[in-house]
């Protein structure tokens, strides 16, 4: 075997669910993780040392604009920080940018670095502290701690990955700015194109996320290891209010968390070197990297990804399987239309047995924001040892059904060397897609094409309608927000409801027949 061929030799996970005024700061949260990737490995301190490579997928708090933070501080590098602390001699610290496909991107970016001889021995990892940042500010709290271990004056490391905004200002100011808002207009697209019922979809979905409560239950690292049922997840109470119709609480994925997980990744010439049994070695035998059209406005449809199924099949292709060779699946989970259409995409049935989680998914197991896909890659990990020549993939999705990143996963050795194709020759192939028009003003009479309502504690308070105008171009606008009409958006079906489109200052308005 190629003696660059990248191999995963370690893996670690930690969740943190004690005193928020005790909780570590996000570079302990990576110290930890690492440390426990390097004990996996059976390399220790020594070998943390040995780093030569160390990319991070940050806390959400490090995203620019990031006030729900007020004043959490995040090591400025915590790469450099990291690798300090652990007494590395880098040759490349980096950070990825946002998007909850970072995790299996900087594997694969990290892998290719080690199969044309860029590094040795790396170590991708990522960390959230939204739980204790959002305890620490509810109690006054307060991050004196914080700011003593993270290292704010360190110059900006190289940022991995695309560093765009996740939507254009239009969509933003009609609400289409955030993952709660997003993805139901994706399950509403799927329930409609189906013809199923409000309630027929409502089962759908409880069905398939009450398999992965069963999965976050026995899971040690989940944050809410519990088992909940279809009927459970869906209906709405007290403690499951609707956030974003069609989504309860419980279907939404909870970025308030306090984990950390990472990766150890070799060349096989290092992991000898190193004195890692070949047991404990797991390869990545395929991967890609795509992503959709970018802005949700321009897609082909609100029910499909071709990025998704491309970067799949690249990487089951590369692996040299197929979908029905895999032993073990995680698609990314934050909302059900997100695995929904990851399992479309694939080619699998929404009850496949094999489930679609190795860790409970991002409702239930956590959803650190850009990391919850190396929790994924560090349960897969296990799972492979325990069960020789077996198969896992590993989806990641950024921002809303646009950035894709995959990875297969198995203890069987390659038979040829590593290489990660150029995600050029995929990203051509979905820019070429057509796609319709888009109107920013638009004027007339105008059809849903899919929809939501935005709610608060309090109640219903913004219906958002994506739709076509008398010309065919996409709009997005808001409704009125009268309780009438916002009721009558959640009684039955509305995608195909026409209405009138008028502007109120910089938004537009429809207003539903």
């Amino acid at each position: 075997m190629d003696e660059r061929t990248p191999v995963l030799i370690g893996a670690g996970q930690f969740t943190y669910r004690g005193d928020p005024a005790q909780s570590p700061s996000p570079t302990n949260l990576l110290k930890i993780a690492a440390e426990r990737a390097a004990d996996d490995a059976g390399i220790g301190a020594a070998g943390l040392a040995a780093l030569d490579s160390i990319v991070v997928a940050p806390s959400a708090i490090a995203m620019p604009g990031g006030s729900r933070a007020r004043g959490a501080p995040f090591s400025s590098n915590a790469a450099a920080q990291l690798g300090a602390l652990v007494g590395a001699e880098l040759r490349w610290a980096a950070q990825s940018a946002n998007g909850g496909n970072s995790s299996q991107y900087m594997i694969n970016r990290l892998a290719e670095r080690i199969s044309q001889g860029e590094t040795d021995l790396g170590l991708a990892i990522g960390c959230e502290v939204m739980g204790s940042v959002a305890k620490r500010m509810a109690k006054g709290l307060g991050f004196d701690d914080w700011n003593e271990t993270e290292d704010l004056s360190l110059d900006a490391p190289p940022i991995v990955g695309d560093t765009r905004p996740g939507v254009s200002p239009y969509e933003a100011r009609h609400g289409l700015d955030r993952p709660i808002n997003i993805y139901p207009i994706f399950e509403n697209a799927l329930r409609a194109r189906d013809g199923r019922s409000l309630a027929d979809h409502a089962t759908r979905m409880g069905k398939l996320f009450e398999r992965f409560t069963a999965v976050a239950a026995e899971n040690p690292h989940a944050w809410f290891p519990t088992r909940r049922s279809a009927e459970e997840l869906t209906t709405v109470s007290d403690r499951n209010r609707m956030i974003g119709f069609p989504y309860p609480k419980f279907l939404n994925a909870i970025m308030e968390v306090d984990q950390s997980a990472g990766v150890l990744i070799a060349s096989v010439k290092k992991a000898r070197e190193l004195g890692v049994p070949e047991d404990r070695w797991v390869y990545l035998r395929g991967c890609a990297d795509a992503h959709d059209i970018w802005h949700v406005l321009e897609r082909q449809d609100f029910h499909s990804s071709p990025a998704m199924r491309l970067t799949g099949k690249r990487a089951l292709e590369m692996a040299g399987i197929g979908a029905d060779d895999l032993r073990h699946i995680d698609l990314y989970s934050c909302f059900p239309s997100a695995v929904q259409v990851g399992a479309e995409e694939l080619g699998l049935s929404v009850d496949d047995p094999r489930g679609f989680t190795v860790t409970g998914g991002l409702p239930y197991a956590g959803g650190p924001g850009n990391n919850y896909a190396m929790h994924s890659a560090a349960t897969m990990v296990q799972k492979l040892r325990d069960a020789p020549g077996a198969y896992g993939l590993v989806t990641a999705n950024g921002w809303y059904l646009t950035k894709q990143s995959t990875g297969v996963y198995s203890t069987t050795p390659p038979t040829r060397p590593f290489e990660r194709e150029d995600p050029a020759i995929i990203q051509r192939q979905i820019d070429a897609l057509p796609h319709p028009p888009v109107t920013e003003q638009p004027q007339g009479r105008g059809t849903i094409e899919t929809y939501t309502v935005v709610h608060k504690r309090e109640g219903p308070f913004m219906g958002i309608v994506v739709g076509r105008d008398a010309n065919g171009r996409r709009f997005v606008a808001n409704t009125p927000n009268d309780p009438q009409t916002l009721a009558s958006l959640e009684a039955s079906e509305q995608i195909g409801r026409t209405g009138t489109l008028t502007q109120a200052g910089h938004l537009n308005l429809f207003t539903p027949d």
